[in-house]
């Protein structure tokens, strides 16, 4: 049985226009973007391997981050949220990780509403975009 970790929409939009709308909504909902891989660029220029769009944009909320990392210092493993930003077929993909994930491998209840908060923050990003 497997496990689901993530929380995914599909847009029926291009990349370009997905990864812009993707930014303004984590923005909108307190996400400011810490890093970015351009994970085509960077396989195409290591190692001469093409693929489809994808980007893995590393998404904070800074007041949440703080809670996460009062509540346990190696939380940091597990941050930033990231989100990413993929072609499929003609559609694009949208994925962030779920928040819960926290909880769950932590199995520390002091994280649970910090999860609970970036859980809806990130539903409501995702949900705006369809």
């Amino acid at each position: 049985m497997s496990v689901s970790y993530d929380r995914t929409v599909r847009l029926d939009a291009d990349f370009d226009t997905a990864v812009t709308a993707v930014r303004k909504a984590l923005a909108d909902q307190g996400f400011g973007i810490l890093t970015e891989i351009d994970v085509k660029a960077t396989l195409k220029a290591k190692l001469g391997h093409d693929m489809e769009d994808y980007l893995i944009l590393g998404a904070c909320n800074p007041p949440l981050a703080h809670q996460a990392l009062e509540a346990d210092r190696s939380i940091g493993l597990l941050l930033p949220c990231n989100v990413v930003v993929r072609r499929d077929g003609n559609t694009t993909l949208v994925q962030a990780l779920d928040p819960g994930t926290m909880v769950t491998l932590t199995g520390l209840p002091a994280l649970e509403p910090v999860a609970t908060d970036a859980t809806a923050r990130l539903d409501a990003a995702l949900g705006s975009l369809t």
